[in-house]
């Protein structure tokens, strides 16, 4: 990792893979059970809020989790927990008798689309706000080491490229096994890996010194999962782990400058490789799938784009 990063000392990789099946062994509990994914993603929440984080994340403070950012970034990862819980699980009995899910409400499969794109689109303009900082030679912003550069723009670019092919969102359903979880087979592995490129990129764009965790531990904590253990539930693994994350960093903001510092190497290079590796890899994305709607005559708001894959087919049979 020496061209993207330097650690003073070997332990602190040890500790990087500790955080990562850390991450992974709650957002496996906390989709395990109903009562423990409430308890994780709204009880603690609300205790941390009252009692912890208007000390540990205070606006001003010296590990740069008082921002603006990471308040909404918080919020808004908790809000997709919580939307998802409330898909997965929320039920009545209708006029005719039958009970009814939430899931089954077309209105309400708008919902994971939108969270996945105010997400997406938060980390955009803030790619773009750090170009718009000048740092070429590097700087500190908000007690945060970063640089700016061409590859905030084509990061951003890669962002926006990213939403524009969010997919098949019709096509969500609730697993028939006891965890019911929340499964999108028309997110298969070519967008994850293009999200993936993507959002390390800005991770290491903008949370440079921070970026081994908040990116490269994190993202591996939710494909893992969604490669070898729950195929089809990428978002729900991504906001769980993502929720667990940041609310561990406002708990604890000196984790990744003081405790187990893996920070980055500096060099322009990397970071213009980095982004140039996201935005091509969603140059390609966004280029098959107007491919695959021209030939097959779909419908992208409405169409499974990816339906008459292997890869979709055996997320569906997986899950019924």
């Amino acid at each position: 990792m020496g061209i993207l990063y330097q650690a003073a000392d070997p332990i602190y990789w040890v500790i990087w893979l500790f955080v990562l099946f850390a991450l992974m062994a709650f957002n496996e509990l906390g989709r395990a059970k109903l009562w423990c994914g409430l308890a994780l993603f709204a009880v603690v929440p609300i205790a941390l809020t009252l009692f912890v984080w208007p000390e540990t994340a205070a606006p001003g403070n010296e590990y740069g989790t008082g921002t603006w950012f990471n308040w909404v970034k918080t919020y808004s990862a908790l809000a997709g927990c919580l939307g998802f819980i409330a898909l997965r699980f929320v039920k009545w009995r209708g006029k005719d008798g039958k009970t009814h899910y939430l899931y089954e409400k077309r209105w309400a499969l708008c919902f994971p689309p939108l969270i996945l794109a105010i997400n997406i689109a938060e980390a955009v303009i803030r790619d773009f706000q750090v170009f718009s900082f000048g740092l070429w030679q590097g700087g500190v912003v908000e007690n945060l080491w970063t640089i700016s550069g061409p590859w905030n723009i084509m990061n951003g670019i890669a962002g926006i490229l990213n939403i524009i092919t969010i997919c098949g969102w019709f096509g969500i359903f609730i697993s028939k096994d006891p965890s019911k979880d929340m499964i999108w087979p028309d997110m298969i592995w070519a967008w994850v890996i293009a999200y993936d490129l993507w959002n390390f990129a800005y991770t290491y764009n903008c949370i440079s010194d921070h970026s081994a965790y908040c990116g490269l531990a994190l993202l591996l904590a939710c494909t893992i999962p969604t490669f070898f253990i729950k195929r089809g539930a990428w978002l729900q693994h991504r906001a769980q782990t993502l929720a667990l994350w940041i609310m561990f960093v406002m708990t604890v903001p000196q984790f990744a400058d003081v405790l187990a510092p893996i920070p980055t190497t500096h060099n322009p290079t990397a970071f213009f490789v980095v982004s140039l590796l996201a935005l091509a890899s969603n140059v390609a994305l966004a280029a098959y799938q107007f491919y695959r709607i021209r030939k097959l005559k779909l419908n992208p708001l409405k169409d499974q784009i990816y339906a008459d894959t292997k890869t979709y087919q055996r997320i569906v049979e997986e899950n019924e």
